[in-house]
């Protein structure tokens, strides 16, 4: 007798990946005794840097007041550990670190497409207990490096090709869109959709897309879908990108062009978009989403307002739940989100709790919905490597809170005010007279002391939330 378990050939060729990655896995796993934390943004958002002083802290183990298993004097250490079995590239730590420790140090490039590194935490146990069964403990961590452009994908899943297009060109009626994408609408307008497709077609109108795509995130929009049109990663110049939203066409012949549009669509999302998700997403069990809320105010109300949609698209994208054995073991989810206001070094550090507000506010309505289905959430401002010192100075009578650094392009040190962040969600009167203005800072030079720590701003409160409880 045959039975249907509802398995296709891409969920078939998704579970003999998660089972070929070794038994070991699914042992340390059912023991919690491996975590997969998976780390993203947008671009130049500031993963790279994230994820290398996360590494760099948790070797040294020096400057984590606030990260319990290191203040309390239990972190041991932790070693990269290679991972022969997986498929993904290895996070490129020590090139990273090496640009950042410098003389002079200098920030390493973004990262566009997905990577791994698997570090070795060993620790002593916090309780009686647990020393008595076993003197030190060994938490394997792995830290998965994805673009967050691919993180907007997930919730194409849910949509057929004629809603998405309609939410695109709903889009592009407003500006700056709407003249971004002229050559692109004015291509398709001189198209017949019902006609017989032809590839150099569909390839232009592709490609048209893809530019307007790339117009976009250039002017600091950030709602862009397909993600993959802007960070392709390893599908560069492949066919599987060779469509684009359409308007709508009653009752489209089968060999349309309109028709093969949507096919594409869908083949997308079952062999990229899924994918993704069953060999990759369904098995992170902690998130952290890291947002460059500075840039955005820089670029006025618009990229503003489109990164508050982008959020709410984010939330979205998360698989909730706390696991069970059984769960834990095949099909882990998320149980913890942490959102970061990252570079929070940029700004006086009396502003870092208005920064962390305006950030609340942003995700508010969908944060909700996170919370109320059982996963744990928060907020908080970061910086990975902080490159300004706050500085108080007089002024007309009274403080004003400045900050200490050399600006990107310059060779020396300056002392700047670099301007307030609201407390509310700005209007768009307050995108006048250059209320934003803020700048970026070169990489600080690194103690010449033998463990040469890099400076930070709560990144071990991040390690507490992400990572405290597995290391009781």
């Amino acid at each position: 007798m045959v039975v249907d378990i509802g398995l296709d050939r891409a969920d078939i060729e998704a579970l003999r990946r998660r089972l070929s990655s070794g038994a070991s896995d699914l042992a340390h796993r059912a023991l919690n005794r491996s975590v997969r934390l998976a780390v993203t943004g947008l671009n130049k958002s500031g993963k790279t840097v994230f994820i290398t002083s996360l590494i760099h802290h948790l070797s040294h183990g020096s400057q984590l007041p606030f990260f319990k298993v290191a203040s309390e004097g239990r972190l041991v250490g932790a070693k990269i550990i290679p991972r022969a079995e997986s498929e993904l590239p290895e996070f490129r730590y020590r090139e990273f670190a090496e640009k950042l420790t410098g003389r002079p140090p200098s920030w390493p490039e973004p990262t566009d497409r997905i990577s791994e590194i698997r570090l070795a935490i060993r620790y002593r146990p916090g309780t009686m207990l647990r020393r008595r069964v076993t003197p030190l403990s060994t938490l394997y961590l792995d830290i998965i490096d994805y673009p967050g452009e691919w993180l907007l994908d997930l919730t194409l899943l849910d949509k057929s090709f004629e809603d998405w297009s309609q939410q695109v060109l709903e889009l592009c009626k407003q500006e700056p869109r709407a003249s971004l994408s002229k050559a692109w609408f004015d291509f398709l307008n001189s198209l017949d959709l019902t006609k017989t497709a032809e590839e150099e077609t569909m390839q232009q109108a592709a490609v048209l897309y893809s530019e307007f795509l790339h117009r976009c995130k250039a002017g600091g929009l950030t709602l862009l879908q397909p993600g993959r049109f802007t960070m392709p990663g390893d599908l560069k110049n492949t066919p599987i990108l060779g469509f684009c939203p359409l308007p709508p066409v009653a009752a489209p012949p089968e060999r349309s062009f309109y028709s093969v549009m949507s096919q594409r669509y869908e083949a997308y999302k079952d062999r990229v978009v899924k994918r993704f998700y069953q060999e990759h997403f369904a098995r992170f069990d902690r998130q952290i989403v890291l947002v460059d809320l500075l840039n955005i105010l820089n670029r006025g109300y618009e990229c503003f307002h489109d990164m508050r949609e982008t959020l709410a698209l984010t939330l979205e994208s998360f698989s909730y739940g706390r696991s069970g054995l059984i769960r834990r073991l095949f099909r882990p989810r998320i149980d913890r989100v942490l959102f970061a206001a990252a570079k929070a070094d940029h700004v006086a550090a009396n502003q870092h709790h208005n920064l962390r507000l305006l950030l609340d506010q942003l995700i508010s309505e969908a944060a909700e919905e996170v919370r109320f289905s059982g996963v744990e959430m928060d907020t908080m401002t970061l910086s990975s490597v902080k490159s300004t010192e706050t500085v108080v100075t007089d002024h007309e009578g009274g403080k004003l809170s400045c900050v200490k650094g050399v600006p990107e392009g310059r060779e020396r040190e300056v002392l700047l005010f670099p301007g307030e962040i609201p407390e509310t969600i700005p209007t768009p009167e307050d995108w006048v007279e250059d209320r934003f203005r803020f700048l970026s800072f070169q990489p600080p030079p690194v103690s010449e002391a033998p463990s040469r720590t890099l400076p930070h701003i709560r990144l071990d409160q991040a390690l507490e939330f992400l990572l405290g409880d597995k290391l009781i």
